[in-house]
């Protein structure tokens, strides 16, 4: 329980604003409304507003993009954006908010909160418009993403960042907003403003921050494909890296492709339909060999791609508007004994040299993107190609040196990999692992959870996620046999896994279904209390396009008779696949 913020409802009222006065946009948006609503100075611990910063400006007709696993929105909305600073109490710092209020006559007593991605929090705060919400981001007091401003100087860390990036920051703007809300529609003292939270990636990661920190504030939370447990996630973005260098080996990636397009091809009808997709990762697992790969032909036609060099958690620094540039010849052969090695020990997972294991590997059919190599001109051969994904974390996090990727992996083993981890699990265990299982507030407050993962997802596995609702049922269950404990933690947390889906996105590779309409079935749950057994998904490419499947709630697993008759079943043995023990670590590793 955080002790540092609370929020009393005489507080959200302070100002007193009544109903009358904000019947309209135009005189709910103005500066002096805003100034006049926010909570009295010392009526939220540790935050003081600055009144003198507010500014508010209406918006008529103003059209959104899409938001989290949604199309396109073509409504028009009318608002009133808002900006306010604060500082803490006792510190000369300066955080400033920003939120968006939508008119009166479209308020549903609703306040959203949307996550980031990368190394960046949120910065839009209209995502809750298309549900009659209010919403809101922070610049979490410093400039830029969380990664330009880790250290002060080599070997010295910003603690005030780290525990803003963490979880400081939303929770903040989040209680702030909640007050304001409360005060600007002139709610009833009590009155409820239920409050969701939606994210993927490190807006998973971020969603799960708030539970564990603010699970008090929150009454739906829905988390894509988390990035939490950072010190294994980030560093096990080198683990392939390390592969390839230990094996000396440094697969074309048109191998690398040819091998994933056969484990598709060979794993799509063990879930009972043939449609590209493979729905049933654990059985690809137990059935597929990938030395019968060996020997198949590939073929990729030269190309020449131009980047910025942007990804997930990934960023080099380059001028503005300036391109990398990289040309790669045709590539004809055939998969080698050497390239299916390296796939082999990629997929065993991590461990160190006595055999005990350090982390899990991605499932069967994913990509091998941190497996990727880079062609060298001069030599005409792929060479190894660092993932500053990983890197940048180890260079920053670990070595607290401000560089952003490692310039090599000499002399660089698994234990090294797991040593880094180690250090780092300590290191930010309080703020950036985010995998506390204990959801006591949370559950107790009558909060809801559905959580997603792209079963086909590349850059965060979709192990992790089961490994951490292990964590929480056990946790929040410990005298209950395994089903009970899965029946009583489905009452207010579902885990759903995305067939062919890719991380935080719908697959090129497999045509799978998507969820939608997640939010809309969050508020169902919250408002209405209507449990999603399953998880609608639709189906946006290939011969089952516009499709609206029904994705199982963890443990059951999909499989189809036919084409248009799929059931959700328990099977042991495919459960028992997705369950590894983290035994290179002392310490637990939820």
């Amino acid at each position: 329980m955080r002790q540092y913020l609370r929020t009393t409802a005489a507080a959200a009222l302070a100002a007193g604003v009544n109903a009358a006065s904000n019947s309209t946009l135009a005189t709910l948006c103005t500066v002096s409304n805003i100034q006049a609503a926010l909570p009295a100075n010392g009526t939220l611990n540790g935050i003081d507003l600055i009144p003198s910063s507010v500014t508010a400006n209406a918006i008529y007709n103003g059209s959104l993009s899409a938001g989290f696993g949604s199309t396109a929105d073509t409504n028009t909305y009318n608002y009133c954006n808002v900006t306010v600073s604060y500082a803490h109490t006792g510190k000369n710092d300066n955080i400033a908010l920003a939120y968006t209020f939508p008119s009166p006559d479209s308020f549903t007593n609703r306040f959203y909160v949307g996550g980031g991605g990368g190394y960046a929090l949120s910065s839009s705060s209209t995502g809750g418009l298309a549900y009659g919400a209010a919403s809101g981001f922070t610049d979490a007091g410093y400039d830029g993403d969380y990664d330009a401003n880790v250290l002060a100087g080599n070997g010295s860390l910003i603690y005030d960042n780290m525990h803003m990036f963490g979880y400081k920051a939303l929770g903040e703007m989040t209680t702030v907003g909640k007050a304001l809300t409360q005060a600007l529609y002139s709610a009833a003292a009590g009155a409820k403003i239920y409050t969701y939270y939606e994210g993927c990636s490190d807006g998973g990661r971020e969603g799960w921050s708030q539970v564990q920190r603010w699970g008090e504030e929150y009454d739906g939370v829905i988390v894509g494909a988390p990035a939490f447990r950072y010190a294994q996630q980030q560093i096990n973005h080198l683990t392939s890296n390390v592969v390839e260098k230990t094996l000396g080996y440094y697969p074309p990636p048109c191998e690398m492709d040819k091998i994933v397009n056969l484990t598709i091809a060979a794993c799509d009808g063990l879930d009972g339909r043939t449609d590209g997709v493979v729905s049933r990762t654990d059985l690809c697992k137990l059935n597929f060999n990938f030395n019968s790969t060996i020997g198949e032909p590939y073929y990729c036609a030269a190309s020449t791609s131009s980047s910025l060099g942007f990804a997930f958690g990934q960023r080099k620094r380059q001028a503005d508007n300036s391109t990398t540039s990289t040309t790669i010849p045709a590539q004809n052969g055939t998969v080698t004994a050497e390239g299916v090695a390296v796939v082999q020990q990629i997929m065993a997972g991590l461990f160190n040299s006595e055999g005990k294991q350090a982390y899990l590997p991605w499932q069967y059919a994913s990509s091998f993107e941190d497996a990727s190599t880079t062609y060298d001109s001069t030599t005409g051969s792929f060479q190894l190609d660092i993932k500053s994904t990983g890197g940048e974390f180890v260079t920053k996090f670990v070595q607290l040196i401000d560089i952003d990727n490692l310039s090599s992996l000499d002399n660089i083993t698994y234990d090294t990999l797991i040593e880094w981890m180690n250090t780092a699990m300590i290191r930010y265990s309080d703020t950036l692992q985010t995998t506390v299982p204990d959801l006591t507030t949370f559950k107790s407050a009558g909060g809801k959870i559905i959580h997603y993962h792209g079963e086909s997802d590349d850059s965060v596995p979709p192990a992790s996620s089961i490994h951490y609702y292990d964590s929480v049922r056990t946790t929040m269950n410990p005298n209950m046999g395994y089903n009970e404990s899965v029946e009583a933690l489905n009452d207010w947390y579902c885990l759903f896994l995305v067939p062919g889906a890719a991380h935080c996105s719908t697959n090129t590779l497999q045509p799978g279904p998507y969820p939608q309409v997640n939010m809309a079935t969050m508020i169902n749950w919250v408002e209405n209390g209507v449990e999603p057994t399953t998880l609608n998904a639709t189906v946006a490419s290939g011969s089952y396009a516009g499709e609206t499947q029904n994705l199982c709630s963890w443990p059951l697993r999909p499989y189809w008779s036919g084409n248009n008759s799929m059931e959700c079943q328990y099977d042991q043995a495919s459960i028992d696949s997705w369950t590894y023990t983290f035994d290179a670590f002392k310490l637990p590793v939820y």
